[in-house]
């Protein structure tokens, strides 16, 4: 009977994924319509211009939407290999099939002694409530990336580091799944991936690496946790404005510079509680791995300049790696990021002009999202820390030093 209600179970998940992902791909079909912005227009319009470019043997350095890690190339040329398709069309079943990658993978995990369903159920239910712009960005490419080298990096600990290292040439974030490797065999294989790759990128086409200057001239995104002050101080006087600046809507005005140098500097924050949790980490288990990677990852998103909508998805990946295994206790930061992904998608699309225009809907919204990010980025250190850091023990008196201390003393 336990067999039998198990297979009703596993039906149940891949009955849900398949209606799930049916309305997604209608959706960016544009059979039917979302309303506000369309958010397929990043893949018919930027993706494709880039495909042009890329195709000609150059990087795109005259476009400052172009933010990317070299190997970002290959995710946007990609459609290349559906020629009978349009681009955009393309495009949409090549995520559509790295998502069904993701599932199966976490699938297949889930179904070995120790784990468990949740982590699919995560990824099942989560993905669809970000709406279409989960395949309407490349995003889900790289985190299916990120799901197979965490999954691999329990008994392939090579294999974690060299698709860490494609990952991060992919979209750089990538990089912070080696936050909980503790051996040296995932960062040496690491280095070499990623050196290798880099000189390949470096000689075979020019401006590999001009992604790096535009991404310095960032400023605070309007979706951002920085962003909130200057939603609310609209209302109180303050002279900024919001504009497309650099491929997204941010805040130019007063104080916006320290609003991001604060953000920077959160940034470095959360960088060094990281160093000091490897520092002080003596507990590791099989999940530390996945646990340490979500954590990092939600921490580095919350204080960014930029928490883009399909910034969700690889905290919703990264979650379900984590509850693959029984014994992570990172359940709820992972619903907190589910809820989180839901909010999303009433402030964008469908919400965003409240969010660009400062209305009070808009505020709230964001500020429910990210609220939920922040809680759990802290659940999710707390978690961490008290898992795998001893707790500090005051020192122990010897019997003999404390019979010799409580001996009176003869005159």
């Amino acid at each position: 009977m336990e067999t039998r209600t198990s297979g009703r179970s596993w039906a149940w998940l891949l009955v849900t994924w398949a209606v799930t992902r049916a309305v997604l791909l209608l959706l960016v079909f544009r059979v039917y319509v979302v309303p506000g912005p369309d958010v397929t227009s990043d893949v018919s319009v930027i993706y494709r211009q880039w495909y042009d470019v890329l195709r000609q043997g150059t990087f795109p350095l005259d476009d400052e939407t172009w933010q990317y890690p070299p190997v970002a190339a290959l995710a946007i040329l990609s459609p290349a290999v559906l020629p009978f398709l349009s681009y955009p069309h393309a495009f949409y079943v090549l995520a559509f099939l790295a998502d069904a990658a993701v599932l199966a993978l976490l699938v297949y995990t889930g179904r070995r002694p120790g784990r468990s369903a949740r982590g699919a159920w995560v990824w099942t239910a989560g993905v669809p409530l970000l709406g279409p712009t989960v395949y309407a960005r490349y995003d889900v490419m790289v985190t299916a990336v990120a799901v197979a080298a965490l999954l691999a990096g329990v008994g392939r600990p090579r294999v974690l580091g060299a698709l860490a290292a494609a990952g991060a040439l992919l979209k750089v974030w990538p990089a912070l799944l080696l936050a909980g490797a503790f051996r040296r065999r995932p960062w040496a294989s690491a280095v070499v991936v990623a050196a290798g790759l880099t000189a390949l990128s470096a000689v075979s086409m020019p401006g590999a690496f001009a992604f790096l200057s535009f991404q310095q001239e960032r400023g605070t995104e309007v979706e951002s946790l920085g962003a909130l002050v200057f939603h609310v101080a609209r209302h109180f006087g303050w002279q900024g404005q919001t504009l497309l600046n650099y491929g997204s809507i941010e805040f130019l005005g007063p104080y916006v510079g320290v609003v991001s140098t604060a953000a920077l500097a959160l940034t470095g924050g959360a960088f060094g509680w990281l160093l000091l949790w490897r520092l002080r980490a003596t507990r590791t288990t099989p999940h530390t791995l996945a646990d340490a990677a979500f954590t990092a990852v939600l921490l580095f998103t919350v204080t960014s300049r930029v928490i883009s909508p399909q910034y969700l998805v690889w905290l919703i990946g990264l979650a379900a790696v984590c509850l693959c295994f029984r014994a992570s206790r990172m359940a709820p930061p992972a619903v907190m990021v589910v809820v989180a992904s839901l909010v999303t998608v009433l402030e964008f699309p469908l919400g965003f002009i409240h969010v660009v225009t400062s209305d009070w809907y808009g505020i709230a919204l964001l500020a429910v999202r990210n609220g939920l990010l922040v809680a759990a980025s802290l659940s999710a250190a707390r978690r961490l820390w008290a898992s795998t850091v001893a707790p500090l023990t005051p020192p122990t008196i010897p019997p003999q030093a404390t019979r010799a201390k409580n001996t009176p003393v003869s005159s």
